[in-house]
């Protein structure tokens, strides 16, 4: 089996549609998504709106220019992380620069941390940095991931603050540029 090292992050291809679906079923059960919308939107579609939001060209109100990526392990796609390239007030309560998520059959596997790594390499390559990763309290995996990663915790955040229709708290963490 292939390890967290081999980990790299790819633009979606053309031939990933029923991974990438799968994906989507698979995460929805734990409240994340893998980045498609419920309104069946056709697949090469869905690829040249990510191509747009990587330019920053056609942006609805509220989205940020953004980089969608798949994490591929030896072939075999594990996870994807949203890396935003700006914030908005609304991403400085929830989702920060990067969100990611790791198929439930993966997880364990220090893929979590390979793809915030490789993310924040991306973001540094922009000239990004500090770099803002959001989580919900009870995602204790997630926390640990972050930290791992350098985040420091926002002790001037509330940590009271629900997120969205989560009960559970959103904690903020920054993590410094290297």
């Amino acid at each position: 089996m292939a390890d967290a090292d081999s980990l790299v992050l790819r633009a979606p291809l053309p031939s990933d549609e029923a991974v990438a679906r799968a994906a989507q079923a698979a995460l929805v059960a734990d409240g994340f998504d893998f980045g498609l919308r419920p309104d069946g939107e056709p697949w090469l579609a869905y690829l040249d709106r990510l191509d747009r939001e990587h330019r920053g060209e056609d942006l609805p109100p509220g989205r940020v220019p953004s980089t969608f990526l798949y994490a591929d392990v030896g072939g075999r796609v594990v996870g994807r992380a949203s890396i935003r390239h700006t914030l908005t007030d609304t991403l400085c309560v929830e989702g920060g620069h990067v969100g990611y998520a790791v198929l439930p059959g993966e997880r364990r596997r220090g893929y979590g941390t390979a793809i915030l790594r490789r993310s924040l390499e991306v973001l540094r390559a922009r000239g990004v940095g500090p770099v803002l990763v959001t989580v919900r309290e009870d995602n204790p995996g997630s926390v640990e991931v972050v930290r791992r990663c350098g985040g420091v915790l926002d002790a001037g955040w509330p940590s009271s603050r629900p997120s969205g229709d989560h009960v559970a708290a959103t904690l903020r963490f920054w993590i410094p540029p290297s």
